[in-house]
């Protein structure tokens, strides 16, 4: 067995005294693991570390092995992305995510969104919106997207406001008023067509949205834990959130 693909590496881990296990996510092939003989070699390391683009060959002597990757770097962000605390969090939790999907199933449009997100993870004003959807985006995929397209109770697609909490579905604000105690905040930036979200209190509702959901349908009923490195992000991203808007007003 063999194939050529193009992937994003979420980690590694030892095995012997020179090799490496890597786990990266594809294009094509999804989130895949293989043994990487001289992983641990000084050339290598680099080369091996997460956010990293890399060209992948992959062969085994059957489909179900773990088989052995050869790694060609296509693009070297990890020193870029490990100067950055936002940065460190954001890769961490989306390798965390991607480890809630099977392995070895293609989610290429998960592939696409990954790339986008390590490609602005030092920036929080950029980095929080991206993460947030791409939550959204792991939801869909793991069968329990949330619609938040038009309102539940009135079809109407404006002045969308809330999220109910037992449908996932959006409602406008007139029609939640009156239950809105009992429903989610649903931020502008995570509408259809939401731009982008430059305030600590959008992006906290967000991801108040999102872990809710998490936390329902994928890690209670598995007995997980959301990861630390998404708090360690989110706090991570206020901070910096806080401090432009501080350097703002002072330069104002």
């Amino acid at each position: 067995m063999e194939w050529r693909d193009e992937g994003i590496i979420l980690g590694t881990r030892r095995h012997g005294e020179t090799s490496v296990i890597l786990e990266v996510m594809t294009r094509a092939h999804g989130r895949h693991l293989g043994l990487v003989r001289g992983g641990r070699a000084r050339r290598m390391q680099p080369v091996l570390q997460p956010g990293n683009r890399a060209d992948l060959v992959w062969r085994a002597r059957l489909d179900e092995h773990l088989g052995m990757f050869q790694v060609e770097p296509l693009e070297l962000n990890a020193a870029r992305l490990f100067a950055s605390g936002i940065a460190i969090y954001g890769i961490q939790t989306l390798a965390a995510h991607l480890r809630l999907l099977p392995e070895r199933d293609p989610h290429p449009g998960l592939f696409e969104m990954l790339s986008v997100v390590t490609g602005h993870l030092e920036d929080p004003a950029m980095a929080g919106p991206l993460l947030a959807r791409y939550e959204l985006a792991v939801l869909e995929e793991l069968g329990f997207g949330l619609d938040l397209a038009q309102c539940a109770l009135t079809g109407n697609r404006r002045d969308l406001a809330y999220v109910s909490p037992k449908t996932g579905r959006a409602v406008t604000r007139e029609a939640g008023e009156p239950w809105a105690d009992r429903l989610l905040p649903l931020p502008a930036f995570l509408q259809p067509e939401g731009g982008g979200a430059d305030d600590t209190e959008a992006l906290a509702q967000a991801f108040a949205l999102t872990g809710f959901f998490l936390h329902r349908h994928v890690y209670e009923p598995r007995g997980l834990t959301e990861p630390e490195a998404r708090g360690g992000f989110v706090a991570a991203v206020k901070r910096g959130l806080s401090g432009r808007q501080t350097h703002a007003g002072e330069s104002a």
